[in-house]
């Protein structure tokens, strides 16, 4: 198979804990699972038996203040670390203290537990804002997780610089901070591009660095946290209005592994047509 080069790994991000903020990375190993530590904790609600999700920013909207840190490099056939978690209000909490649930609960005021492990058939709640061309309008869905996962549908999410670029250019005020999308692969194609040109490369392979590959499955449709303010942004659903209106509610790729190893920040990309047989 020809392989074409692409860009570079501009960025990389982990979220141990789903919701929270994450951390950018040098280096990840990525499993069968993704990025080692991704979404490796989640907080359960206890009354609805649902996954916190800041898909629904009435309860959980608080979740995109906190900051959570895995306290080292996990590493592959190992348990994943302990996380440290800052929350909004300014109080530190790691997963291996006794009283977690206790701290979380009192800081959410919801009761909640800290998740280590996936339930049986996680979900979640999901607002659909009051924007044209989104599936719903101004209602809450259930989503229904991967078996096994705290992810909303893949292990693996990139985004390129050129999409940004393209949002921000149909959309001057605008801030088109990634960290809105929470991607996990930035991915700089260092020229011009078609508009949201990561989409041409869905059905195809991505190679990065020496030895990782993913498959690029399926576009990946926006939700509200791409509105909600966090990181200093303000709230401004116009990010998910401009998504929805130039490019149906479109903005970046889902991948799943094929191959494991190690990708680095700089790392070179490139991507191949999948043979037909």
């Amino acid at each position: 198979m020809e392989r074409t080069f692409v860009g570079t790994l501009k960025t990389l991000w982990r979220y141990p804990v789903k919701s929270m903020q994450g951390e950018a990375l040098e280096l990840s190993e990525i499993g069968e699972g993704g990025l080692l530590g991704d979404r490796a904790y989640a907080l359960w609600d206890m009354k609805t038996s649902r996954v916190a999700s800041a898909k629904n920013p009435k309860k959980w909207a608080d979740l995109l203040n906190c900051q959570a840190t895995l306290e080292k490099m996990p590493q592959v056939s190992e348990p994943i670390p302990a996380v440290q978690i800052s929350l909004s209000n300014g109080t530190t909490v790691t997963s291996a203290q006794p009283d977690i649930d206790a701290i979380l609960s009192g800081w959410i005021e919801r009761d909640v537990q800290f998740l280590s492990s996936v339930p049986e058939t996680p979900s979640l709640d999901q607002y659909w804002p009051d924007v044209e061309g989104t599936p719903h309008r101004d209602t809450v869905t259930e989503l229904l997780m991967p078996p096994g996962t705290f992810f909303d549908s893949c292990p693996i999410h990139a985004l390129t610089v050129a999409t940004l670029e393209r949002l921000k250019a149909l959309y001057p005020a605008g801030e088109f901070d990634p960290c809105r999308f929470r991607p996990n692969l930035l991915i700089d194609t260092q020229a011009e591009q078609a508009d949201f040109v990561e989409q041409n490369w869905i059905g195809c392979v991505l190679s990065i660095g020496d030895s990782v590959t993913l498959k690029v499955d399926t576009a990946c449709p926006r939700c509200v946290v791409t509105t909600l303010p966090q990181q200093g942004l303000p709230h401004d659903l116009d990010i998910l209005r401009t998504t929805a209106q130039h490019n149906d509610v479109i903005a970046g790729i889902r991948l799943s592994v094929m191959q494991a190893g190690t990708i680095r920040k700089g790392d070179s990309v490139w991507i191949e047509a999948i043979a037909s047989s």
